[in-house]
């Protein structure tokens, strides 16, 4: 892959990484930070990236490997420090925000990953197969479940309305 080329995977697919990211690990500036890492490797690795060959595909899976990693070391952290002497919360988000990351982190992480692809990352059903290396019809299915379990979520009528609906 050229410089130019890469520039253009860069500008097209920067933002969007990092609302995927942001969706699966809870902290924009924590996926900002996985993506531009990301990114650095992937230039690394240009001469082996082709742009047939899904190169966006390849940096959104590191930035999720590097997310979860900083999330290891971060939990690992905490359990041994001092929780007396931590630094004060940043602020709170929206409730909307708030009820939508509670709802995503209830769902099984491969319905998870669907969903922020299909809905957040733009990818077609077809696109989420081959680089997750499921089957088309796992993907639907996944899809359609997380979509009835979100919509369960995120319910504001109460339980017995809504079984009278």
């Amino acid at each position: 892959m050229d410089e130019a080329t890469f520039d253009a995977l860069y500008e097209e697919s920067f933002e969007r990484l990092v609302r995927q990211v942001t969706a699966m690990c809870g902290s924009a500036a924590e996926a900002q930070d996985c993506v531009q890492e990301a990114f650095i490797r992937a230039w690394d690795h240009r001469r082996q990236l082709s742009p047939d060959g899904h190169p966006e595909a390849w940096v959104r899976t590191t930035a999720q490997r590097l997310a979860i990693s900083r999330w290891r070391r971060t939990t690992k952290f905490l359990r041994a420090t001092d929780r007396s002497v931590l630094p004060d919360p940043p602020a709170q988000p929206s409730p909307d925000r708030i009820a939508i990351e509670r709802a995503l982190k209830r769902l099984p992480a491969e319905q998870r990953e669907a969903i922020v692809l299909f809905h957040m990352g733009d990818l077609s059903i077809a696109d989420i197969a081959a680089e997750t290396g499921r089957p088309v019809g796992t993907i639907k299915a996944r899809l359609s479940r997380a979509r009835a379990a979100l919509a369960t979520y995120l319910t504001d009528a109460l339980p017995e309305e809504a079984s009278h609906a």
